[in-house]
């Protein structure tokens, strides 16, 4: 492989060799795991220069190392361990030799010249024989999206005997300017995925590998799957983990946040306190049990007390009641969390189809565990599926639905954000039905252990009045025609209202007025603590 640049007098090419971290007067040479990597220029002056990667594979070292066994393995060399194509084709060898000889170029750094790595330079990379197990067209898939002008001619089998036709190698240039850490990181991640065959086993810390090299352009390359698949050996638990990493790399630069910042919804499981709720409102409720002991107080001898339903049952309950009112079978649950209201929907078979939508994938993860997916009956687990995704972009896989719901979510968004998922809900995916729950302000002052200002989870970054919700959801109806009714969620006080409001909407085919319910969707106790609430 040869990386070649161009220069002047003002920026010589052999600023390429601080970059390289090699001089271009010296031949050098270096072990790796299967044989030696030789550094060489074969033209350094000011105006051009080239460095050459030149990697002596050892066969003995790679069958005693790789024997091509097990998924990752090459299986050239499995299926003749001493006469095989490594030594003269680029591959993983080659993109492993890359990475242990030019290190620090990869991780865009130089001492000498600490301003070098950030400029980009006009580049000229040929690689005279790369497996490509996809074809000239693939290469081209690959490469072009980031920029470079791809040239893939492929090698004859024979060029004495052209109705031989093709063989699965080509010779590859790749022009253009960029940063060289950078072209260098698309050569390792690509050379593997290209060949599609590792010569060593594919554990769980490649990802981390895939992801750090992939850092700025992977998120956004029309081909990240076919990518990942490949270069994690198709191991799909591995691939699956890559890509939800991606999507949410993707998202937090989006909203110019940090990745950990995007998936804080829900804290791990094993670190929950016993007792104690945990994560965001309507996402990390507690258990029967929990909900039961966290209202303290002592029952009294003899005949036992009736038990208050919790509110977070029956918000599910007030939910799921709308969406059969509404007729709707095909169901989106947008900020679904834990899953808690995907596991009720499963229950009902007239809901046929089930998704469930959050950025968070820790949320989901834990969601899939709940609700034992890897375990549900095949018909069951067929009408539910688990997306990562933002509310507040348009996605165009949450068109067509009957239903969507909005579980104490909308206290969660910053509210200059909320015309965005406004728009992305109502404007965009459009489903006939939409129902949103959020707490009600005004309820607060029944819970004396909640103190006078606060709100009721750190992470709400507002809770609304009953006015100012229905202001809201009015305003929402009018501009995308819909009307809205409003309906009371648990015992409704008649000093403060209930503690949690809800409104349902639905499409009008006329005008977009609105219609107030205030049937009470329940008589029994009111709950007695914020976190009861936000379970």
């Amino acid at each position: 492989m040869t990386i070649s640049t161009t220069g002047t007098i003002e920026r010589p090419a052999t600023d390429l060799g601080f970059l390289l971290h090699k001089h271009p007067d010296k031949a050098q040479r270096f072990s790796t795991s299967h044989g030696t990597a030789h550094v060489l220029y074969p033209e350094a002056d000011t105006e051009r220069c080239t460095a050459a990667l030149l990697l002596e594979v050892d066969p003995v070292a790679l069958v005693r190392r790789g024997r091509g066994k097990g998924r990752g393995g090459a299986p050239d060399s499995a299926l003749a361990q001493y006469v095989n194509d490594r030594p003269y084709a680029a591959s993983s060898l080659l993109a492993v030799a890359l990475s242990t000889v030019f290190s620090s170029a990869l991780r865009g750094q130089c001492k000498a010249r600490p301003e070098l790595p950030e400029r980009p330079l006009p580049l000229r990379i040929e690689v005279p024989a790369l497996p490509a197990r996809g074809g000239a067209a693939l290469v081209e898939r690959l490469f072009a999206p980031l920029g470079w002008a791809v040239t893939a001619e492929p090698v004859p089998l024979d060029e004495r005997f052209p109705q031989w036709g093709d063989s699965r190698y080509v010779r590859l240039v790749l022009e253009g300017e960029s940063r060289l850490a950078d072209a260098l990181r698309h050569l390792y991640v690509l050379l593997p995925v290209l060949d599609d065959a590792k010569h060593y086993w594919v554990a769980p810390d490649e990802v981390d590998k895939l992801l750090r090299s992939g850092e700025g352009w992977l998120e956004h390359h029309p081909e990240q799957r076919l990518i990942s698949n490949r270069y994690l050996a198709r191991r799909w638990s591995l691939t699956r983990s890559a890509m939800e990493r991606l999507e949410l790399a993707r998202l937090a630069e989006t909203d110019d946040a940090e990745a950990e910042e995007i998936d804080n919804a829900v804290e791990e499981l094993a670190e929950e306190p016993a007792g104690e709720p945990a994560g965001r409102e309507g996402q990390a409720e507690q258990s029967e049990q929990g909900e039961k002991g966290e209202r303290g107080g002592v029952e009294p001898e003899g005949e036992s007390a009736p038990q208050p339903v919790p509110l977070a049952v029956r918000r599910r309950e007030a939910i799921l009641g709308a969406l059969r009112e509404a007729g709707a079978s095909r169901v989106l649950d947008l900020g679904c969390g834990q899953g808690q209201l995907l596991g009720e929907l499963l229950r009902d078979a007239r809901f046929t189809e089930i998704v469930g939508v959050d950025v968070s994938i820790r949320a989901l993860n834990q969601a899939a565990r709940r609700l034992r997916l890897d375990r549900m009956p095949e018909r069951q687990s067929a009408r539910l599926k688990l997306t990562q995704g933002s509310l507040a972009y348009t996605d165009s896989r949450l068109t067509g639905y009957d239903a969507a719901v909005l579980s104490e979510v909308i206290e969660h968004v910053d509210p200059p954000r909320l015309p965005a998922l406004e728009y992305a809900v109502f404007g965009a995916a459009r489903p006939r039905a939409v129902v949103v729950t959020t707490p009600n302000v005004e309820y607060n002052v029944r819970w004396e252990s909640l103190p006078a200002g606060e709100v009721r989870h750190p992470d709400h970054r507002f809770e609304w009045t009953r006015e100012e919700f229905r202001d809201w959801a009015r305003g929402v109806a009018e501009r995308h025609g819909y009307a809205v009714e409003f309906r009371p969620v648990g015992p409704d006080d008649p000093e403060v209202g209930p503690p949690t409001q809800l409104a349902l909407f639905q499409q009008e085919a006329g005008d977009s007025s609105t219609t107030t319910s205030t049937t009470s969707t329940s008589t029994t106790t009111p709950p007695t603590t914020p976190k009861e609430a936000a379970a």
